[in-house]
């Protein structure tokens, strides 16, 4: 049975809905963030010496970084679904899409947070998280149109990755000024799946 270390608020909720999709066995170690620090606890150590989650284990091996997990995941256990076929352009895209969440997309959409958590007037950081947001989200946005789906017109690991950006974007309250992308998280949302690992999400 596959192991998710999860902790609370965090990027794995995508891995749980990826768990769900597949439909294979798992548990959940539940972790919480500090209160006051609101980091990770100390115990999520003694599984990968980074401290953070994801983290899965399957069988002997533990694995960090959500690209990784959800390409290993996918790769094993999806029997075809969730990616694109092999060898095609689409693969190509779908994997740019998996390494773009977890790169360019969610560097300044992170800065921009910590700018806000500090509340001290910067001389160029604010100014650039806010310019580099608006132009990755833009470039997702703009990506959309006329899309159901990133890649292949279903659903793939690209959305589940993708799924947390949007997830940022609508809790910043700008998500109704991109108009693709708010159609497109109303597309997500028609899974049943996706509201699982969220009723999961809220219970650990």
């Amino acid at each position: 049975m596959i192991k998710l270390h999860h902790l609370n608020k965090s990027r794995s909720k995508r891995i749980i809905w990826l768990l769900e999709e597949l439909g294979v066995d798992y548990s959940i170690i539940a972790y919480q963030r500090d209160s006051q620090t609101f980091l990770a606890p100390p115990e999520l150590k003694a599984i990968h010496p980074l401290g953070k989650s994801p983290v899965i284990e399957d069988n002997d091996l533990v694995i960090a970084e959500s690209g990784a997990i959800t390409e290993y995941l996918i790769n094993k256990y999806a029997d075809g679904a969730l990616a694109p076929e092999k060898g095609t352009k689409d693969e190509i895209e779908y994997s740019q899409w998996i390494h773009f969440a977890e790169s360019s997309a969610i560097l300044p959409l992170l800065l921009k947070m910590f700018v806000n958590k500090d509340g001290c007037e910067t001389n160029f950081l604010g100014d650039y998280a806010d310019a580099e947001t608006f132009k990755v989200i833009s470039y997702f946005n703009d990506s959309l149109a006329g899309k159901r789906y990133l890649v292949a017109d279903k659903l793939t690991g690209a959305d589940i990755m993708m799924s947390f950006i949007v997830e940022l974007v609508a809790n910043s309250g700008q998500l109704a000024n991109f108009p693709h992308l708010e159609t497109y998280a109303k597309q997500l949302a028609t899974h049943s799946a996706f509201h699982k690992a969220e009723s999961i999400e809220l219970s650990h």
